[in-house]
């Protein structure tokens, strides 16, 4: 049996324009939108370290230079932040600046889809397996999702993705994987079907953003076709990759929350503002009143 290779990098793809989040994402990267007080693709970032990784591939697009920024020092804040003896802030902008070296920014020149901006990072990633985590899932529980598919890929090797279950009647909405046999704290893909309808779906377990795969990815992008959307899909060519690699599934125990749409990227706020011991009572407290204020205003209409 070949060695297992450690994944150690990354591809977090954040070259999309953010559209449904007009006019807020006019002179703003949608992945720079906050989640309580941390960016969207700060949670993407953390998540992947948690899972040991250890170089962290962004691909960009026009207009995105905050993303860089954000992960870069600021000398003049931190002495501003030392002087007004703000230590708490100093901390945490020390812990989210990355290594030196330990990030990498390549260009998607046109948005050919999430298959093509993959692709576009195949000379950093090179012949070994990679993490790939879509910054717009936002992964919310005691332990990030990468870390589960790290554990199954280090017992398994192939190809992981990280599902969890939907409503059997909303299949429709997502990319659907068929359970097989159970294999370590996952199991094995028997098939991956795009937004199928309930009668015809394999199973409830859902894609939700979180993949480990083979460096073969590549060459079979370079060749693919245009699909949905005149776009190069990466569902595709997992399609492809799963005719001669094996995938598993790894059910994340916690929750995903959809923050590329603003029902999603609002839930996670709340969520995320309620699990803070600092805020979590005074946000329940304010939630409770309004949605009390509000069914007496719905009942009195």
């Amino acid at each position: 049996m070949d060695r297992i290779k450690n994944v150690r990098k990354a591809v977090i793809p954040v070259a999309g324009n953010g559209t449904r989040f007009l006019p807020a994402t006019k002179a703003m990267p949608k992945e720079m939108l906050t989640i309580v007080d941390r960016p969207v693709v700060q949670y993407a970032v953390d998540e992947a370290l948690q899972a040991g990784i250890e170089h962290i591939v962004f691909v960009t697009s026009r207009n995105k230079s905050a993303i860089e920024d954000h992960f870069d020092d600021t000398p003049e804040l931190i002495s501003s932040l030392h002087r007004a003896g703000k230590t708490v802030q100093v901390s945490e902008l020390e812990r989210i600046l990355p290594k030196a070296g330990s990030m990498s920014f390549t260009r998607q020149q046109a948005p050919l889809g999430l298959g093509h901006a993959v692709w576009c990072a195949r000379d950093v990633v090179g012949d070994e397996p990679f993490a790939l985590l879509l910054p717009d899932m936002v992964c919310h529980g005691a332990r990030g999702c990468m870390a589960g598919l790290v554990d199954l890929y280090n017992d398994v090797g192939g190809n992981v993705v990280g599902v969890e279950e939907c409503d059997p009647e909303e299949t429709s909405k997502y990319g659907i994987v068929g359970q097989g046999a159970t294999v370590a704290r996952g199991f094995a893909v028997t098939k991956m079907v795009e937004k199928p309808r309930p009668s015809e779906a394999p199973s409830n377990f859902y894609l939700n953003g979180r993949y480990i795969l083979q460096p073969e990815i590549f060459d079979i992008l370079a060749r693919q076709e245009r699909g949905a959307g005149n776009e190069i899909q990466l569902t595709d060519g997992m399609l492809r990759l799963s005719e001669t690699q094996s995938f598993h599934a790894q059910p994340y125990e916690g929750r995903t929350f959809d923050c590329g749409s603003k029902q999603g990227f609002i839930e996670a706020n709340v969520a995320f503002a309620l699990a803070r011991a600092d805020i979590g009572n005074l946000v329940y407290d304010s939630l409770r009143n309004l949605v009390l204020s509000h069914e007496a205003t719905v009942k009195a209409a």
